[in-house]
């Protein structure tokens, strides 16, 4: 086996109630990606078609997830990285993540699997580190392990996969404007008042049963956010037309996908996710911002090798 092409999928974060710590992830929107072993050894980056992402190692999230990974098992080859990059850089549906976590698990592939699934998030997360300025794996874990998961820590590692409701479905908007990670964070309080962060908890810890219990009205209280989404709302056209309509329209929870732009919404049943979707789409075709939306069921086993060969 010289190389592998793989699907490395967007994710949700956050989750309105789950700050850094909850990450989703998604079936139908992500990145591909070839990796190629090569007789010289180090990490190259040959190709990219798609969004605009730097070719140089040193500057490119999968060359320094893959360079620290590599540096840690010392093979006598190196890599090649090919990457259709499909999610736009600063869209909020974790475009770093998804080119981090591609290549550390393509790689991994191509060495015969040394390290398991967790075990890859730390070297995915240099690529985060490089990209947002800050080690936060609620894009990494779920792309890399599938489905809904929790961060309890990133020092040591400790990731908790959830149970997925069924029915789960997830509706996304992405309005093609910008955001930096970096930029959205400076716009977060520096200190928050005891009782809106114990309230905070209480909605993470009551989303956290709902998705044990396959319960959708606890989950649908839960998908409350009264500490970002005040602050980063400002920063999304019509975000507030966006979270009124999904409620009419039977969502379970609405809200800023990681630092947005992107805006989600989760629903029971593909009906109800479809009636969403065309509901996001009429009101942003009113604004003329371009943007994209999507359907998705949750993805329950993160990146996918497509081929070998």
């Amino acid at each position: 086996m010289n190389g592998v092409r793989l699907f490395s999928p967007a994710t949700i974060s956050n989750l309105s109630c789950g700050f850094d710590v909850l990450g989703l992830c998604l079936e139908t929107i992500g990145d591909y990606m070839e990796i190629t072993k090569s007789k010289k050894k180090g990490i190259y980056i040959t190709s990219i078609i798609g969004e605009k992402v730097p070719y140089e190692v040193k500057k490119n999230v999968a060359g320094v997830s893959s360079e620290a990974l590599i540096d840690s098992l010392n093979p006598d080859f190196g890599f090649e990285i090919k990457i259709d990059k499909k999610i736009k850089p600063g869209s909020g549906i974790g475009s770093s993540a998804a080119s981090s976590v591609g290549a550390v698990v393509g790689i991994n592939h191509l060495l015969g699997n040394p390290f398991k699934p967790e075990e890859l998030i730390p070297y995915a997360l240099e690529g985060e580190k490089l990209a947002c300025g800050s080690e936060h794996a609620d894009n990494v874990a779920p792309a890399i392990l599938g489905g809904i998961t929790l961060v309890r820590s990133t020092k040591p590692i400790d990731i908790i996969k959830l149970p997925i409701p069924k029915n789960l479905k997830a509706v996304i908007i992405h309005p093609k404007i910008e955001i930096k990670t970096a930029d959205a964070r400076k716009v977060l309080d520096k200190s928050i008042p005891l009782e809106k962060a114990s309230q905070y908890w209480a909605n993470l810890g009551a989303f956290v049963s709902s998705l044990y219990e396959n319960n959708y009205e606890l989950m649908k209280k839960s998908i409350v956010d009264n500490i970002i989404e005040p602050k980063r709302s400002q920063l999304i056209p019509m975000f507030d037309s966006l979270k009124q309509i999904a409620n009419d329209n039977d969502s379970i929870g609405c809200g800023i996908s990681g630092s947005g732009p992107s805006v989600f919404s989760l629903a029971n049943g593909l009906k109800t996710a479809k009636i969403i979707n065309n509901s996001f789409k009429k009101i942003y075709e009113e604004t003329g911002i371009p943007f994209e939306t999507y359907v998705s069921d949750i993805n329950k086993s993160g990146v996918k090798i497509l081929s070998a060969f």
